[in-house]
């Protein structure tokens, strides 16, 4: 069992590098759709001719898909560092203030940025053959030799159960997130971190699903005891990506000779940079100080557009704001809308969010979380952070709206809602509620592009956020408050965490013992 001492050394640190799953498997309840006795819908309902313009409005228009196609064809990926990521921060500050939003601001935040280079990986034994790579964000530069071990799935015990054999050798494993039937999501960085562990000189990342070619996603990380993404850093060893298909192949290679001896160069480098989180207010009548806020990351990873993975649910924030101020601007507290900037390398932008709002964060009645909201993978359920007492006001309004959605409870750590969590604030998701380890399909990869979206699901996400905030702010009491530091840990220390915690204080202790000064990281 992992002492709640422990616990409190990851406050800073589970960001998007850990990316586990859920510390819990959700409790789900599908809402009641039969009417109550002889009341009409307007009895039901009170907020019915609002909602009705806000749907007849969204449903009506295609704003959220003209917003999409922008922010995807004309700035690109907008990861962080590029000039697609300052010209999407503008697009956004420019649309809520078209749409009559109070308060609408950038925030810049500085941090350790990546700049993608060359990367080559030569088989030079037993064959001489060129394999197409990406590297993984946050990898540093390299000129490496060496043999390949064959990790499979990369289930964690099997890092210890073979570090003889991983030491000195270059890893390769591949995307599967429930490596021999996990019951948690098994991130990228947790393999490449317990491959550093057991001494591996460079990781390679295999994409488990065909067709999609390599898949990306950041390997650099802060320390677990780090209280400030500044401390983010640059991974010790390299990390690339390739295809299932040539994955397969060095299988196949070290199948017949035993041993497979590759080159690998990289030309990536790390750099102070500026992101910028985008801001915009409805103000609030009778209760200013109270606060409902919704939220997305706009960055995107730089090999694709992010259409699904993060701008369908970008967009849907940008479709909730317009919505609200055309047909709700007088509400009873203020709804605070959110575009983060870098999630993608490890909740940068929310977490700075965060630390720099700490006196205001008491008077969050609650963040909706609404990364990939618009995909057509998400079923566009609600899932709460563990807030029971909120359970039967989901399930009143799902019935009150007239529209079905799950309510779950669990607590998943791979978002822009984790900082909040982290700080006591009441706090979930728009995301399936029935837990799914099948992985990422076509996210992180080049094919996460605008034709995987339609508008309909931009439109179910837009809608839904707005009522459910427009519930929100207009409830007289609100019967939840922010926990404090002790609550949240608590939450935590439970059994379907233990392994987790377990590696990541063993990897801080590795990253302290072996860090040197100087360099990017």
């Amino acid at each position: 069992m992992v002492a709640l001492a422990n616990l409190r050394q990851v406050k800073h640190g589970l960001t998007d590098d850990l990316l586990t799953g859920r510390v819990r498997t959700p409790v789900i309840k599908q809402p009641e759709t039969r009417g109550k006795g002889k009341e009409t819908m307007s009895q039901q309902n009170p907020l019915l001719s609002i909602d009705q313009q806000i749907v007849g409005d969204a449903y009506t228009s295609t704003d959220a898909m003209d917003n999409l196609i922008i922010l995807c064809d004309d700035f690109g990926s907008r990861f962080g560092g590029t000039e697609g990521e300052r010209q999407a921060a503008e697009f956004f500050k420019a649309k809520l203030e078209e749409y009559g939003l109070g308060n609408v601001h950038l925030e810049p935040v500085e941090y350790l940025g990546w700049t993608r280079g060359e990367a080559s990986l030569e088989i030079v034994s037993p064959v001489q053959k060129a394999i197409p790579c990406i590297s993984l964000p946050h990898s540093p530069p390299t000129d490496l030799e060496g043999v390949i071990l064959d990790m499979g799935d990369g289930a964690p015990k099997d890092f210890d159960q073979r570090a003889g054999e991983i030491q000195g050798k270059i890893v390769m494993t591949n995307s599967v997130v429930s490596p021999k039937g996990s019951r948690r999501w098994i991130h990228r960085s947790e393999k490449y971190g317990r491959s550093l562990m057991a001494g591996a000189t460079g990781f390679i990342y295999v994409n488990h699903y065909a067709g999609y070619g390599p898949v990306t996603g950041g390997i650099g990380r802060a320390s677990s005891s780090s209280a400030h993404h500044k401390d983010n850093r640059e991974g010790p060893i390299p990390g690339i990506s390739i295809c299932k298909e040539d994955g397969a192949f060095i299988q196949r290679l070290m199948k017949g000779a035993g041993e497979v001896s590759i080159h690998l160069t990289t030309t990536d480098r790390c750099q102070p940079m500026t992101s910028w989180n985008v801001i915009g207010d409805l103000p609030g009548q009778q209760y200013p100080d109270q606060i409902v806020m919704l939220g997305c990351h706009y960055d995107g990873h730089d090999i694709s557009q992010g259409a699904a993975d993060p701008a369908s649910g970008a967009v849907s924030v940008l479709e909730a704001a317009r919505v609200l101020a055309k047909y709700a601007p007088h509400l009873p507290c203020p709804v605070r809308f959110a575009l983060w900037g870098i999630e993608e390398i490890g909740l940068v932008g929310s977490r700075e969010y965060v630390q720099a709002h700490a006196d205001e964060l008491s008077n969050i009645r609650f963040y909706l979380n609404m990364d990939s909201a618009g995909a057509k993978s998400n079923a566009r359920d609600i899932v709460l952070n563990e807030w029971p007492d909120l359970q039967p006001y989901l399930e009143r309004w799902s019935e009150e709206m007239a529209l079905v959605f799950a309510v779950g409870q669990s607590v998943a750590v791979h978002s822009d809602h984790f900082p909040f969590f982290m700080a006591g604030v009441p706090t979930g998701g728009m995301e399936s509620a029935g837990m799914s380890l099948s992985g990422r399909g076509y996210g992180h990869t080049q094919w996460d592009t605008v034709d995987k979206v339609d508008l309909t699901g931009l439109r179910e996400a837009s809608t839904l956020a707005a009522r459910l905030a427009l519930r929100m702010a207009s409830e007289e009491t609100w019967p939840v408050t922010r926990r404090d530091e002790e609550t949240v840990f608590e939450l935590l220390d439970r059994p379907e965490y233990w392994e987790e915690q377990e590696y990541r204080e063993r990897l801080d202790a590795f990253l302290e013992k072996s860090r040197s000064p100087g360099g990017c990281g």
